[in-house]
């Protein structure tokens, strides 16, 4: 008894500074909206011979970027798709790369 008497600490005060969050502290950020290329200009046609065009659509790998990233239409990424398909089918672009930009 007397042992614990003894060694007990005196109760610290917690400051707000000194508490920690389990979630992050959510912060507003700015967020673009995407709209989809080939609308904003008005594109009716994909031309599958102009390969620094389509260049714009791949990765640096050589994959095609999906819709959530470049923000197309659902058709108009379908005719990006076979544009870039063809492109690649006669030479124009590379099917696998490591460095295209």
């Amino acid at each position: 008894m007397i042992l614990e008497e003894t060694h007990q600490h005196p109760k610290q005060q917690v400051s707000d500074s000194d508490l920690r969050y389990l979630s992050p502290i959510k912060i507003e950020t700015k967020v673009e909206k995407k709209y989809c290329y080939f609308e904003k200009r008005n594109i009716k046609y994909i031309d599958y011979k102009d390969a620094p065009f389509l260049i714009k659509f791949l990765n640096a790998q050589g994959k095609i970027l999906p819709r959530r990233i470049t923000g197309t239409l659902q058709k108009n990424q379908n005719k990006l798709n076979a544009a870039i398909k063809r492109c690649r089918q006669i030479g124009l672009l590379p099917f696998v790369t490591d460095d295209l930009r």
